[in-house]
């Protein structure tokens, strides 16, 4: 009886603990929607985000760029495509960039650092091709060494490593078809697509339609736009239970408009894109409040510097403010071009390179 005793309070103690978070984030969120109700949040302030894009980095002696340099290439990609879609391409200088990313191709592996004298992998080997296509100067690299090292990064369950450390993540498994289908390489010979494929469903959690990093992991909004991209790659979008997932993301939406990437989480302005990206792939997106999203993004840019924060009041960096006007993009928002959601490049490029991800519609 004490047994039966214990785990009855063990079980209370729990609800509790619970109740007390899903509070916690409730109030959280409730003051972030009250933030969200400044009178002058709706304004796109787009000459301070272009200058603001156009001046992050010059200072190599500013303690950011020094504390950045792991994720370099990154930052390149997430920049040149917001001035991309702002229609400001040209802000930056299109052949010191080319250039900085031959310096980082591994001549070994052929894959990516993210910046030199650093280690390839396989994320910045992603974001090295995009800016390359969006650049149309794909011929400025060895193209067929980034294909082997992508290859060789696959194991034999059909994950992928990240890079020779062994990391496996299901973001590594989208990196990788994304890398390839940029280069125009045919998938079905450059790895073995069919245990690709049957890795990344092993990773969804049938109970709510998501996905994780790996079997057994929580279903999370970043990893469940992975997988959906990479199945919008793969031509295999029919393997999801669109509407159980779409109807997870879609409870995403808390009443400050903005969306978190799982349960009992604070709303992030980078989820803005990985939910609805996924909710445009599969066809969904008129499942929230589109009105109510708009203004929290809009809510999260600094009107003094420029650039978009993760949330109300915070410091803007370079990743949120992509993310923040990819969505806005997403939304047909007013003097944006369009963005392709499954590579999270202009659509323009997606059309050049004449790539075709899978797209559901929507009914």
């Amino acid at each position: 009886m004490k047994h039966l005793k214990d785990n009855k309070s063990l079980t209370l103690t729990a609800i509790v603990m619970d109740f007390n978070s899903f509070t916690k984030a409730a109030n959280l969120d409730s003051a972030v929607s009250g933030n969200c109700l400044k009178p002058l949040t709706q304004e796109f302030f787009y000459g301070k985000h272009v200058e603001y894009i156009e001046n992050h980095g010059k200072d190599q002696n500013d303690y950011e760029f020094c504390m950045t340099e792991f994720l370099r290439m990154s930052g390149i990609y997430w920049g040149i495509t917001a001035l991309d879609i702002m229609n400001q391409l040209e802000r930056l200088d299109r052949s010191s960039i080319i250039e900085f990313i031959r310096r980082c191709q591994c001549p070994s592996t052929g894959g990516f650092a993210p910046c030199e004298n650093h280690d390839p992998h396989i994320l910045y080997t992603l974001s090295a091709v995009q800016i390359l296509c969006i650049y149309d100067a794909l011929h400025e690299v060895d193209c067929d060494a980034i294909v082997r090292y992508v290859s060789s990064l696959q194991q034999r369950d059909g994950s992928f490593f990240g890079d020779c450390w062994g990391e496996v993540d299901t973001r590594f498994s989208f990196c990788a078809v994304a890398t390839l289908t940029l280069l125009k390489r045919d998938l079905t010979t450059t790895i073995d697509i069919e245990k690709a494929v049957s890795f990344v469903m092993t990773c969804c959690n049938h109970t709510d339609g998501g996905f994780g990093s790996k079997p057994g992991a929580e279903s999370h909004a970043g990893l469940i736009y992975c997988c959906v991209g990479f199945l919008s790659l793969t031509q295999r979008l029919h393997l999801l239970d669109v509407d159980k997932l779409g109807w997870w993301l879609c409870e995403r939406q808390l009443p400050s408009g903005g969306l978190n990437g799982r349960p009992e989480k604070l709303p992030d302005v980078c989820y803005s894109w990985w939910v609805l990206a996924s909710l445009t792939i599969m066809g969904r997106l008129h499942w929230i409040s589109a009105e109510k999203l708009r203004e929290f993004i809009l809510s999260c840019q600094d009107n003094e510097t420029g650039g978009f924060a993760d949330r109300t009041g915070n410091l803007p960096d370079i990743f949120h403010t992509l993310f923040g006007i990819g969505a806005l993009s997403l939304l047909s928002f007013e003097g944006l071009k369009a963005i392709n959601p499954t590579l999270c490049m202009p659509q323009y490029v997606i059309d050049r390179l004449n790539i075709k991800p899978q797209i559901l519609k929507s009914f």
